[in-house]
């Protein structure tokens, strides 16, 4: 993509901030006097920082004309009192009720999960948001599908004393698998506990840092749907079969061509938890 970068000299007051903060040393300033200079423009990652911090608006760049760069008022932010409280008392509640995730709460959480930093600006995280209930308990079936084929294999007796000795935590993850398959197959959901939208974090499946990028997404959606009062979820039972599964089922329902990292299931909460609990001490290891 060809853009344009320039340091408006009339308005640019040489505080050197763009220097500072830019990831590519696009900028340099030889003195703390002197004029700010743009060199190897080609090596921006386009992330915005220089705009961002310019006190003067003099960093024209035209990725960011003046229609994108917006004034945050800091009187309006959380305190970190606010924020500490919102992370004390997020939990996973899949106590969920029939009323669905109003689109506008959907759309926010969409928005603070794209905001999210991504490896080196990239921005190549997709998104596919599923509310269809058909969809839904497919997705569901399709899960138990592969995690019966799971316990079916490791319940061979040659490939089983395999498991057991070279994974054995996946070994004994079995009974757990098939009492959980049991109890779905019974008619109670513990995949998705009933929950009314369910979103997927995925990349290309080159994409190297996809994985990390998709659960720092994840994070912010889940404390953005916190803060509308959205119960969620990480579904790791999912991903735990998408990882699992060859025939890339679920991919293939949703369309989806790439990797799916991660998955937040959301419901509007039957009940909301009056308190929040310490967890065990904190370990810190300082050097």
């Amino acid at each position: 993509m060809s853009f344009t970068l320039a340091i408006d000299d009339t308005t640019c007051i040489k505080c050197g901030k763009c220097v500072r903060v830019c990831p590519a040393n696009i900028f340099v300033q030889p003195r703390s006097t002197s004029e700010v200079i743009v060199r190897n423009k080609e090596n921006c990652i386009q992330c915005g920082h220089c705009v961002a911090v310019c006190p003067t608006d003099s960093v024209k760049h035209s990725v960011f004309p003046p229609e994108k760069v917006h004034p945050v008022d800091r009187t309006q932010l959380p305190t970190p009192e606010q924020i500490l409280l919102l992370i004390r008392s997020r939990r996973s509640n899949r106590a969920f009720s029939k009323k669905p995730v109003p689109q506008e709460y959907l759309d926010q959480i969409l928005e603070a999960a794209y905001r999210a930093p991504t490896t080196s600006n990239e921005q190549e995280l997709e998104f596919t948001l599923v509310t269809d209930q058909e969809i839904l308990q497919q997705i569901i079936q399709i899960t138990v599908d592969i995690f019966e084929e799971k316990i079916r294999l490791i319940n061979n007796p040659l490939i089983g004393s395999l498991v057991k000795w070279i994974a054995p935590s996946q070994y004994h993850m079995v009974t757990r698998l098939n009492k959980l398959v049991q109890t779905v197959r019974k008619g109670k959901d513990l995949i998705l506990r009933e929950a009314t939208s369910l979103l997927f974090i995925h990349t290309a499946p080159e994409h190297y840092y996809g994985l990390i990028d998709a659960n720092l997404a994840y994070q912010n959606g889940s404390l953005m749907a916190e803060s509308l009062g959205v119960s969620q979820f990480y579904t790791g039972f999912i991903c735990r079969a998408i990882n699992e599964d060859k025939k890339n089922r679920i991919n293939k329902l949703l369309g989806i061509e790439g990797k799916i990292h991660a998955g937040l299931a959301m419901g509007m909460p039957s009940f909301k938890y009056p308190n929040y609990i310490d967890k065990k001490e904190i370990i810190v290891q300082k050097r």
